[in-house]
């Protein structure tokens, strides 16, 4: 068969349909920035499909930073951090990160993906074991691939299924426990406190991503370990720079042997140009952000609690959690294309996540929230999601 028939088969029988009944849901551009409200396609819209979480990529200081940085050190970095792409601005971002974060080095990458790649590629070999929570990111599953380790996937946030999975590791081999700290999809947040037990009870170490986590949980945004007050039980620390910090790249923070380590045998670290120096002072003056205002890791708490409560009040099926991601069902995949299309047409934004990214019948809007959201805004969109969800019989 032709190696290309399979592109030919994808578009007419799983695209056409959905852009044939106006359903398409994806790569609608926006005319503006990340921000509370943006230009969508020429139409005003309230963004709560953004992962933008302290709304920084509109901050002032931050925007400055990156065209500061542009005019002193120029677009790009031309080759590896290997070689000749390390910048003196990337060394302070990592040593800034660190002490943030509390922990005694940084390695930054150039995306949160590739994050994943290059830690999990590089810590874990042929004889090692990978246990992974089923519905951690797919940049972990692809790291776990490339590593070439052994893995063990255990049911979502099922403590019995994961040390039912680590009774069967080999004596003697090395074990990496890997899970979000906060799920993209769900916003729960992964059950450390256990996790931590039992790496201690089969000596596993433990690796935390927290691209959803960093600047959300903890009294000061320092992620999933503050929050449960375990930071020195987390062996690995990963997070994102496209998130909370309102630019581009990706870190590992842990000791610095396992950082020299991962510097010096990591394939998508070595063989990867460094982030561009605009990322990097972004990067900088976000988290520089975060550190003078701690106060804005309330705010976000705060305006995602009253858009909560807001759509519970409109009988609104949620799942339960405290973080900024509050999906809602719509059961049905058509459904949710549908909703979406819907809302945006009243100017709201929202993510629809269907099947197999959900079980068959749990499909859902994700949306998410900033910290820099109004409450007017909140309850504008509020009605609009509940006018649509009757629209659709799912309230």
């Amino acid at each position: 068969m032709d190696l290309f028939k399979k592109c030919e088969t994808f578009n007419k029988e799983v695209l056409n349909q959905f852009m044939e009944n106006g359903l398409y849901p994806y790569f609608h551009y926006l005319n503006s920035g990340q921000n509370t409200e943006v230009l969508m396609e020429g139409k005003r819209t309230i963004m709560i499909g953004s992962n933008n979480y302290l709304g920084l990529t509109s901050n002032p200081d931050v925007i400055k930073a990156g065209v500061d940085a542009i005019k002193q050190y120029g677009s790009g970095c031309s080759g590896s951090r290997f070689l000749n792409g390390t910048l003196d601005i990337h060394i302070e971002l990592e040593k800034e990160l660190a002490e943030f974060l509390q922990k005694e080095d940084v390695v930054t990458f150039s995306t949160g993906f590739q994050s994943n790649l290059g830690i999990i590629s590089a810590i874990a070999g042929r004889s090692d074991y990978i246990l992974c929570d089923k519905e951690n990111h797919a940049s972990i599953y692809d790291a776990c691939r490339l590593s070439f380790a052994k893995m063990l996937r255990y049911e979502h946030s099922d403590m019995e299924d994961l040390e039912r999975q680590l009774k069967t590791v080999p004596e003697g081999a090395g074990i990496l426990i890997v899970t979000d700290g906060v799920f993209s999809m769900s916003g729960e947040i992964c059950k450390l406190p256990e996790i931590v037990e039992l790496a201690k009870k089969y000596g596993a170490r433990i690796m935390v991503d927290d691209a959803h986590g960093l600047g959300v949980l903890g009294a000061r945004g320092r992620g999933t370990a503050e929050h449960f007050g375990l930071e020195k039980e987390v062996d690995i620390y990963m997070g994102t720079f496209s998130k909370s910090l309102a630019s581009l790249g990706g870190y590992m923070a842990s000791t610095k042997e396992v950082v020299s380590f991962v510097k010096h045998n990591s394939r998508p670290f070595i063989f990867s140009a460094s982030i561009t120096p605009a990322s990097v002072a972004c990067a900088r003056a976000s988290l520089k952000v975060l550190r003078e205002n701690p106060e804005i890791v309330s705010n976000l708490a705060n305006i995602s609690d009253y858009m909560r409560s807001g759509l519970k009040k409109k009988g609104i099926k949620l799942i339960e959690s405290i973080t900024p991601i509050i999906p809602i069902f719509t059961y049905e995949d058509e459904k949710a294309f549908l909703a979406c299309k819907l809302l945006l047409e009243r100017g709201v934004y929202v993510n629809p996540v269907i099947s197999p990214a959900t079980p068959k019948g749990q499909a859902l809007l994700r949306t998410s929230y900033m910290a820099t959201h109004t409450k007017e805004q909140m309850d504008e969109a509020i009605e609009k999601i509940a006018e649509v969800l009757k629209i659709l019989e799912i309230i």
